[in-house]
């Protein structure tokens, strides 16, 4: 039988052709190999390098990286996405954070082609500035102090507290002390003639603001320690108290020593490195002018801390404001009532409301002899020529005219109160009149329509009457016939809106809260809230208003909300003033100032 012969192995057919079977596998795998690599790089470069988020996501991630080395992030500001422009000098405003790249750093961004540029530019290339999380603070809904949040400095005691500890030493006329009293609202009123209300009734000082408000802020509902939520920073720097020291007798170097050290203190924190200081204020309780010396001349008047570069970017409340500077803001004079709760304010209203009031028109003042331009000798003596006006004249021997119950008397029997400028602009009268329920009569629109706009209508006609100053002057307005040919319904509706007007004009007693009414702490709160946010809101837009004139302040203040375009005005005429020293009537602000302490140690005597 003949055996099948065996099939040879793999192996040996392998020896036996020499090795070419081997050889062909890897050419094999070879191929396999180079067409992996082909298609991992087809895949790289045809589909991924398409993708915009992720070559969008590459860009953003080396530009940021590069930023980072280039503009480190000042000590004590917020890091957010971004590195931060660096802080701003306290010369100038802060610059627009967004950081102007090279053009090589340009091109690492365009967009791949066919690709939208906005899809090519993530969010995460838009600057970042370290107010945006306080602005973000708004948008929580379930936080009721979203928006509101209030940072308070802690300055070293020299710039307040010691000055209450010396307050003997705050006025040259008068002790001060008595008035430091009750949270600053002085000594309570008694009611010997019956014209107050049982409680809230104090004799206030008219230049106390600073330790009023000062105290008003400790119990303000939001405030907090973490400045990087702050809507605004407040400085507890009591300016008015300190200038009124040294005013009399006192050189230069002396009367700006405090303001230089505070502007100092302040630059050092990291809280200013935010906006250069544009998000700060403080609170005097003085005129303007007091703060506004032009010169360095030991003759000439006031401090110059309106006039440093540093404090040019915060905002100064003043209870009388210049209508050719931007940096500070009118706010009310103290009246002598400061309720505890709202049912005192309402009780009050009612009380104003139903009055009788026998007197068509009243006027409480002194004659300016060595001012030839003052209206008040001509409204004293057509007082005293008509039957229907009440004068209570106020020269130094006339010591009624510093009793608050008679002065609250007179303002409460009379329909309206006759407000010409005092020694400067502005009175406490006009305050204390509205309080009273008298319908305020002004003769220049500095007295208060350029300068409380965050506490009155803007629509003037609303609450008061105008009569312009040349009418008096020229003999050509009779104020009996002006005010009796206003209808009596219009007289009704106007006597009303300043009822309603009483408690945005008033200061609440500190140690406690209105529950529900807004008082003119509130009112000034929500205002340089409401400008810091808008400041905050157009920088990051990048729409700051570049054609501002400063010059003509007092016309921006009287705009809308929205308007942004002044022009030629009817008030004119009322602010017009010779240029000298620098645009500013440095003689006259300065008499105007000196004028103001004349009255107020008239006041005192």
């Amino acid at each position: 039988m003949r055996r099948r012969p065996v099939l040879p192995s793999h192996h040996d057919d392998m020896e036996k052709g020499g090795g070419k079977p081997a050889s062909s596998r890897l050419c094999f795998l070879a191929t396999l190999c180079a067409m992996f690599w082909v298609l991992i790089f087809y895949f790289h470069f045809a589909v991924v390098s398409n993708e915009p988020d992720a070559s969008a996501a590459q860009t953003a991630e080396v530009r940021i990286d590069r930023a980072r080395l280039k503009f480190p992030v000042p000590e004590g500001a917020t890091r957010l996405d971004m590195p931060l422009a660096p802080p701003a000098r306290a010369s100038e405003p802060p610059p627009p954070p967004p950081v102007e790249r090279h053009k090589e750093e340009e091109e690492e961004v365009k967009p791949a082609a066919g690709v939208r540029q906005q899809e090519a530019l993530p969010k995460v290339l838009a600057a970042s500035y370290p107010f945006e999380r306080a602005l973000k603070t708004a948008e929580n809904k379930s936080d009721p102090c979203g928006g509101r949040y209030i940072y308070v400095h802690e300055l070293p005691p020299r710039f307040n507290e010691d000055m209450l500890r010396e307050c003997e030493k705050l006025s040259v006329w008068t002790n001060m002390c008595r008035f430091m009293s009750n949270d600053g609202l002085g000594p309570p009123l008694s009611d010997e003639e019956g014209v107050f209300s049982s409680t809230g009734w104090y004799g206030t000082n008219q230049f106390s603001v600073d330790v009023i408000f000062g105290n008003r802020m400790k119990q303000y509902e939001c405030l907090t320690k973490d400045s990087s939520i702050a809507a605004a920073v407040f400085v507890p720097f009591y300016a008015g108290f300190d200038i009124a020291r040294y005013l009399w007798g006192y050189n230069i170097s002396t009367r700006d020593a405090a303001s230089l050290d505070l502007v100092d203190w302040l630059m050092k924190k990291p809280e200013w490195n935010v906006m250069g200081g544009r998000d700060h204020f403080l609170v005097a309780g003085r005129i303007t002018w007091d703060f506004r010396r032009l010169t360095e001349q030991e003759s000439d008047w006031g401090s110059k801390l309106l006039f440093l570069p540093a404090a040019k970017n915060m905002s100064m409340l003043v209870v009388e404001s210049s209508p050719w500077n931007s940096n500070d803001f009118g706010i009310p004079y103290p009246t002598y009532f400061h309720p505890a709760k709202d049912a005192d304010v309402f009780l009050w209203q009612d009380r104003m409301r139903n009055l009788e009031r026998p007197w068509l028109f009243s006027f409480a003042g002194a004659p300016r002899p060595g001012d030839p331009m003052s209206i008040r000798g001509q409204l004293i003596d057509q007082c005293r020529s008509s039957s229907v006006c009440k004068l209570l004249e106020c020269d130094l021997g006339e010591s009624k005219c510093h009793s608050p119950s008679t002065i609250m008397k007179m303002f409460q029997s009379s329909l309206f109160c006759l407000q010409p400028q005092g020694d400067s602009y502005t009175r406490r009268s006009a305050f204390d009149s509205m309080l009273a329920g008298c319908i305020p009569v002004f003769f220049h629109p500095g007295s208060a329509y350029v300068q409380y706009t965050w506490h009155l209508p803007k629509n003037y006609t609303r609450y008061s009457v105008f009569i312009p100053e040349d009418d008096v002057r020229s003999r050509n307005a009779s104020i009996e016939e002006r005010l009796k040919s206003i209808h009596p319904d219009v007289v009704k509706n106007m006597r009303e809106e300043v009822i309603n007007l009483i408690p945005r004009v008033i200061y609440a007693d500190p140690r406690s809260k209105l529950e529900t009414l807004k008082d003119a702490f509130d009112v000034s709160i929500e205002a340089i809230i409401k400008k810091v946010t808008k400041l905050r809101r157009d920088i990051i837009a990048d729409r700051e208003d570049k054609d501002f004139i400063e010059e003509n302040s007092w016309k921006y203040s009287l705009l809308e909300d929205g308007q942004r375009t002044i022009g030629p005005h009817e008030w004119d005429p009322f602010f017009s003033k010779p240029k000298e020293k620098g645009g500013e009537s440095s003689s006259s602000s300065a008499e105007v100032a000196k004028n103001s302490w004349k009255s107020e140690q008239r006041v005192q005597n």
